[in-house]
């Protein structure tokens, strides 16, 4: 029988995500309070951190209001079962935005090719032929 707080995670991943069959929260208790391991498909590991993990963070903050009428103290961990191996949200987060910077990166390089066409292009329109 899943507990309250593992049916508050499960609804709110399972309308977030595509596969909402494949989520799992699994709960443990330990000294520093109740630890709830998401498991979802590896498509939607994405979807359940959000840009920059913002909707991992908004579902904590939700999670920690939960523990404020429960009396406990709450905390997510969001499993990617990607390639065998299990990662936390954290590795994920941090994979998420270095992708991001190269994305940034690759973005300006690109706007820096474009302006340097433009002024190429511009010098080749002054040339008396």
């Amino acid at each position: 029988m899943a507990t309250i707080d593992q049916q508050f995670v499960e609804y709110i991943v399972k309308t977030l995500v595509n596969n909402p069959d494949k989520v799992a929260v699994e709960r443990k208790i330990d000294e520093k309070g109740v630890l709830l391991s998401l498991t979802v498909d590896p498509e939607d590991v994405g979807r359940v951190i959000g840009k920059r993990g913002v909707t991992a963070q908004a579902i904590r903050v939700l999670l920690r209001a939960l523990g404020t009428k429960q009396d406990a103290r709450y905390n997510l961990k969001i499993v990617n079962t990607d390639e065998g191996e299990a990662k936390s949200a954290k590795e994920s987060e941090v994979e998420i935005a270095s992708n991001e910077t190269r994305e940034s990166e690759a973005g300006s390089e690109s706007s820096e090719l474009a302006e340097k066409t433009r002024v190429e292009l511009a010098d080749l329109d002054d040339l008396d032929i």
